[in-house]
């Protein structure tokens, strides 16, 4: 449910992702990806050829132009089913399509953009490092320069889906040690180049596109795989910060919004199929009040997080909101699926049962996308709350 105006075109869309969710992603094969840890990307071709990874593309590019609202829609959907699926689709659609739109050059876009939309081309963020988390600018994996190439050397952690991915989106150190926020440029990684290791790192939850380890170890890459191309060396970190990052916030919002929402489904209806003293538990007044609640705190999340989807949109300035947003969504559907866990009792706790990869899956929330102690720091700082 979206509480915010929806097109005619976006609640087509919507409706055809329904149906294509019930026919190619039945629960025993989302059950199956969780388990083995199993990108199908067939789904995700598929998921192209409907045009989902379009609405983040500019018609010039083959797309159908860029929509927020509708891109969080289908995060929620896809999420809610299937983390394999749905994480991946946001690397196509949003880290490729959004990030390229707003950073590549020109001649990147035209290459890079069709195929984001024709073959859900992926991108994975090479951003975190083994003491590098959100202070990026920190990070000590370099690319010098060698005539037209690019010789990369360092490593990076926490790395989704980096085995499936057509290209590692790498920050860089490119300037001297010293010079902080200036010296920082962003490069296309092959993940299958000479010199590139990927080492998978086993996870509580997020399971489908897997999460890795990379080495680079004199990886070469031409200069042409140098994002933005010659404007964009030492620039990495105006890149970073632009308005991709909120748009990167509510992704992360939309994830947990689904997960939520799947949660809630699960233990609404689970509570009027399971029999304690001779009647449904949703008759008893404290499973009911429990339900309202989860109900309530969802469709505040969803509020804010469609709020946030409109503004950006409309090319609004809403760092402040995205951040609130990611913070209270990312927080707030945690309990809110651990409550749905309680809900279901034993059966919550049982792999046999979604609710236990959902709790799994949304630990991870409050994490992603800048933790909630970061957005913390991020609203206080907007709002000029002195130091």
């Amino acid at each position: 449910m979206n509480p915010y105006h929806e097109s005619d075109h976006t609640q087509m869309l919507q409706d055809t992702l329904s149906r294509f969710m019930e026919k190619e992603m039945p629960n025993e094969h989302v059950q199956e990806w969780d388990r083995e840890c199993h990108f199908p990307e067939d789904i995700h071709k598929k998921l192209a050829e409907l045009g989902l990874m379009g609405i983040t593309v500019d018609e010039k590019y083959g797309g159908s132009g860029r929509d927020i609202q509708t891109t969080i829609a289908v995060i929620e959907a896809l999420c809610g089913r299937s983390l394999a699926v749905g994480g991946m689709y946001i690397q196509s659609a949003c880290y490729a399509g959004l990030n390229i739109a707003e950073v590549g050059s020109e001649r990147q876009k035209e290459e890079l953009l069709p195929k984001v939309v024709s073959e859900g081309l992926i991108l994975a963020y090479g951003f975190s490092e083994p003491d590098v988390g959100a202070d990026l600018a920190s990070v000590r994996t370099t690319a010098k320069r060698n005539g037209d190439t690019l010789i990369i050397n360092g490593s990076k952690r926490f790395c989704s889906g980096a085995k499936h991915a057509d290209y590692i989106y790498t920050l860089v150190r490119t300037g001297p040690e010293e010079d902080r926020y200036k010296n920082l440029s962003i490069v296309l990684v092959p993940p299958d180049s000479t010199g590139v290791t990927l080492t998978q790192q086993e996870t509580l939850g997020l399971k489908g596109g897997g999460t890795f380890d990379v080495s680079f170890d004199d990886v070469e890459v031409p200069i042409e795989n140098l994002v933005g191309e010659a404007e964009g060396w030492n620039r990495g970190w105006p890149m970073l910060v632009g308005p991709g990052l909120d748009i990167e916030k509510i992704e992360v919002a939309g994830m947990a919004l689904g997960i939520a929402a799947a949660a809630v489904n699960e233990a609404w209806a689970y509570s009027q199929d399971r029999i304690q003293f001779g009647r449904p538990i949703c008759h008893f007044q404290s499973v009911r009040h429990a339900l309202a609640d989860v109900q309530t705190r969802l469709h505040a999340c969803r509020l804010m997080t469609y709020h946030s989807a409109s503004l950006l949109d409309r090319n609004a300035t809403a760092s402040l909101e995205t951040s609130m947003t990611k913070l209270f969504v990312s927080d707030e559907a945690k309990d809110i699926v651990l409550k749905c866990q309680e809900i279901l009792g034993a059966y919550g706790y049982v792999k046999d049962f979604n609710m236990e990869r959902l709790v799994r899956d949304i630990l991870a929330m409050p994490i992603l996308g800048g933790s909630s102690a970061i957005q913390k720091n991020n609203i206080c700082n907007l709002m000029k709350l002195p130091k």
